[in-house]
């Protein structure tokens, strides 16, 4: 009973660790990658009335976003292996659809708390209030306190949990059809093509709740809003409807290709991890 315990919680350990090396190396290679057309969707979310959008820059503060986006890439994927290994255990098998989606959450939740700080310096070097991210740890704290770091907190949790839940969702229920309908597993470029379709989808549905993320985290000591209910009723009244889908087509290129390269990479890392440990474990019994 022990040892089946112990070889549980090894295994869960194990699939903590690979989770947390592979989605730290695909949730760095899309920011690399996609950096500039993330600052494109926020300077153009973050424009009011007719303000023009400044193109100059548009690696400002990528430095600092990897250092952030590397442990909250790793901590997201390995909490939502186990999390989801855990739960499709759970679950029958045609309730998995809901295993995906909580693992989802929980991991969301569980980045929340680096992915939050890292999206507030990111944006605000993004519309060249700092010049280096240290800069702005400094500042925002110095100026708003340490809650300044976790501006639009409740936003990012409205729009960035549902966000995960059904990317992750569609992602793995797509990938779950596809496997039984061509009867065998999935190459490099199908996981990625799948990965693209959840991202472009998920993204294009929780733009309205990114731009009144984007609008709270970069208002900075100005507080023209006062929360998310206000900001909504702000941009509605003083902007129009249409306000909430700015940088729509910047967000789902984004998303989407960004999609294709962090599940592609995703998968390929935890297939490269898995045959090592295969092979260790083969040794061993050598």
């Amino acid at each position: 009973m022990g040892g089946s315990e112990d070889g549980g919680s090894c295994n869960l350990l194990q699939v903590l660790f690979e989770g947390a090396v592979a989605g730290g190396a695909a949730g760095v290679v899309v920011e690399t990658a996609l950096y500039p057309i993330d600052t494109i969707k926020t300077r153009l979310q973050a424009a009011q009335g007719g303000s023009k959008i400044q193109w100059k820059g548009l690696y400002a503060g990528i430095g600092g976003n990897i250092v952030g986006v590397l442990p909250a890439s790793a901590i997201f994927v390995g909490v939502y292996e186990p999390a989801k290994k855990k739960l499709l255990e759970m679950f029958p098998e045609n309730l998995s659809a809901i295993a995906h989606l909580t693992a989802g959450a929980i991991g969301g939740a569980a980045s929340s708390l680096i992915r939050v700080p890292t999206e507030v310096i990111k944006q605000r070097m993004q519309m060249s209030q700092f010049k280096t991210a240290p800069d702005a740890v400094r500042l925002i704290v110095a100026k708003e306190g340490i809650k300044g770091l976790y501006a639009g907190y409740g936003s990012f949790l409205l729009r960035d949990l549902p966000f995960d839940a059904i990317q992750f969702c569609i992602y793995e229920q797509l990938r779950i059809g596809y496997r039984l309908a061509a009867k065998r597993d999935l190459k490099d470029a199908e996981n990625a093509i799948i990965g693209a379709f959840a991202g472009a989808i998920t993204g294009a549905l929780t733009t309205p709740l990114d731009v009144m993320k984007t609008r709270l985290m970069i208002q900075g000591q100005t507080s023209q809003y006062r929360g998310f209910i206000d900001c909504a009723q702000t941009i509605l009244r003083e902007e129009g409807a249409g306000a909430f889908l700015k940088g729509i087509e910047p967000r789902v290129l984004w998303i989407g290709i960004g999609g294709s390269i962090f599940f592609g990479v995703l998968e390929k890392t935890k297939s490269v991890l898995a045959e090592r440990s295969s092979s260790r474990d083969a040794k061993l019994k050598l």
